[in-house]
């Protein structure tokens, strides 16, 4: 396994040291020339040997970047261009240069441990037309790619999940870093998890490309120790070093059974498990495949492993959707989003060098196809975003209340009427037109005594003065209950009853205007997404006018408090309590 840098590993032996101290004292004097270089070169393999299987890594790596920014300067004082530059035309000539064969046998040296390194040399015998990531290395990076992909193996992150338009190489940059992920841990095992069978047997035939074709890629070079052990075509494992119960990859689609046949130590790779716009629009099908998700999937990792997510974003309800509710604030958790075209210079994010795609192009693609398609393949904005009832932005927040006592304190509660809806509860301070929400119930609990009991203890709590029971499916009784519970607390609250008969999304929709205006919330930063106000805020900014909403209840809490709170007799009650 490739050793990780330690922060705290800085000074070489004190051989290497003389040996490097040497030729820095002759280059204070001298230019550099082949025979300085290749004793320079000799102390970066020094560096990456000495001390047998455990050497000085971020030293090592310190003094390799050293040594290639004195070859590549060295190239542009003598030639007047870059690396870069000489490569191409040594390519173009079919020649070679000392100077790059040594600049490369840093990077031979590096790759093992850095991912940007491990590319370069990877498909560094390959016509340049033919690679993959030199072209695309400019953006790749621009983006943070790379940079994530490394944090993610030197244990900075969790989660990784990455979104970019089609065809712009990011299952193939997957291939390229789970390949990187084996020969550095040959005792590890991955698993890479589509929605297409098609899709998993592309990424075998990927790997085991990467791994042993000699003629394109240097994989051996760079991990010579790694032998490959054995390959199963048919069940679509590459198992590499000795023999383990589970391979150094796997491969498995969306509805295979995998219980007890494929688990990951390393890494969980999960590459966009909607098969289409058909999938994605159908809130079910998205239930269900988070739900092989957290089942299934997700059950294949042993502790420890982590999880990379490659997908389109198609809606705010498919797994990357719901992740990123899970980690907000997880700063070991990284969603990479980019879209088609750069929204302040309107240039293209992906104009590789060969093979790149300009914005003529994407435009084109735009004209032939749905909006809501294109939005979500080449924005990466989901299809829900237009529907979305509330935006985060559009909500009034606040830190602190106003610093005198409320004009009143009142509520009111969505009952629960079957298994699966929730029973709100928000409770809301006035002040003059404001009205700020400083906490809630929302919970789902089949338990009714519970349930009572919550409310009981939070109208309590916050010593709420009235206090309005919806009265369909139960609410009367509700409501009855947790009155005798607030005496019994000694607590006083005026509970009333009130059946809703309107249209509920029409309810909900025509009183959201006055929610946004009037309504305060907390802070993000003062709840947790666990909280039942968490929840609630959720639920509050996932529902869409435009699909099928299964847990309405807390815009319909709101549109029920709107009603309330602008009802002709509360106003003449507040506007008499000001004048007193």
């Amino acid at each position: 396994m490739a050793r990780k840098p330690k922060e705290d590993e800085s000074r070489p032996s004190k051989k290497l040291e003389r040996e490097i101290g040497i030729c820095k004292r002759y280059l204070e004097q001298k230019e550099l020339d082949s025979n300085v270089l290749d004793n320079l070169i000799a102390t970066v393999y020094a560096a990456f040997h000495e001390e047998g299987d455990n050497p000085n890594i971020q030293f090592a790596l310190e003094h390799s970047a050293w040594v290639k920014k004195l070859i590549n300067q060295n190239i542009v004082d003598r030639m007047g261009y870059n690396i870069d530059d000489l490569e191409n035309y040594c390519n173009t000539h079919h020649t070679q240069a000392e100077h790059l064969n040594q600049y490369y046998e840093c990077v031979k040296h590096e790759a093992p441990y850095l991912f940007n390194s491990y590319l370069n040399y990877l498909e560094k015998n390959r016509p340049e037309k033919d690679k993959f990531y030199k072209p695309r290395r400019k953006c790749f990076r621009k983006i943070g790619i790379i940079q994530a992909l490394q944090a993610l193996e030197d244990d900075k992150l969790d989660v990784l999940s990455l979104s970019m338009p089609p065809g712009t190489g990011k299952t193939t940059l997957e291939k390229f870093f789970i390949s990187w992920v084996i020969g550095r841990d040959l005792e590890g095992f991955s698993l890479f998890f589509s929605h297409s069978g098609e899709i998993t047997r592309m990424f075998y035939d990927g790997i085991l490309d990467i791994t042993t074709n000699e003629t394109e890629y240097t994989w051996k070079e760079i991990f010579p120790k790694a032998t490959l052990q054995a390959t199963n075509a048919k069940s679509e494992t590459i198992n590499f070093g000795k023999y383990k119960p589970f391979a150094s990859i796997q491969m498995t689609s969306v509805g295979a059974k995998n219980a007890g046949k494929v688990r990951a130590s390393k890494y969980l790779c999960c590459d966009d498990f909607i098969g289409g716009i058909e999938e994605a629009l159908n809130k079910n099908i998205l239930d269900k495949l988070w739900n092989i998700y957290t089942v299934d999937a997700r059950q294949r990792k042993i502790d420890g492993a982590k999880e990379l997510h490659l997908c389109t974003r198609w809606s705010v309800h498919d797994i990357i959707g719901r992740l990123q509710t899970m980690y907000e604030g997880n700063n070991r958790a990284k969603f990479i989003a980019y879209p088609d075209i750069d929204p302040v210079t309107g240039k293209s994010n992906f104009a590789y060098d060969i093979n790149g795609f300009s914005v003529d192009f994407f435009h084109e693609q735009e004209l032939a196809m749905d909006e809501v398609s294109y939005r979500c393949l080449y924005k990466n904005e989901p299809i829900e975003r237009e529907g979305l009832l509330y935006h985060d932005d559009e909500l009034r927040r606040y830190f602190d209340l106003p610093s005198r006592e409320p004009d009143a304190i009142i509520g009111v509660c969505d009952t629960k009427s079957k298994g699966i809806d929730y029973m709100v509860l928000p409770v809301v301070y006035v002040f003059d037109d404001d009205y700020y929400m400083v906490d809630c119930v929302c919970d789902n609990s089949s338990d009714y005594n519970l349930q009572e009991q919550k409310l009981a203890n939070i109208i309590c709590k916050y010593e709420m003065q009235r206090c309005e029971f919806e009265s369909n499916a139960g609410g009367d009784r509700l409501a009855k209950n947790v009155t005798d519970r607030v005496k019994e607390k000694k607590g006083r609250c005026s509970i009333t009853t009130k059946p809703t008969e309107t249209n509920k999304e029409t309810r909900i929709i025509v009183n959201s205007n006055w929610v946004k205006e009037h309504i305060l919330f907390k802070d993000k930063s003062l709840y947790t997404r666990q909280s039942d106000y968490g929840k609630f805020m959720n639920m509050l900014l996932s529902y869409s006018v435009s699909g099928k909403n299964p847990h309405d209840d807390v815009p319909d809490a709101m549109a029920n408090f709107a009603l309330f709170a602008t009802r002709p007799e509360r106003k003449a009650a507040r506007i008499m309590k000001n004048f007193l």
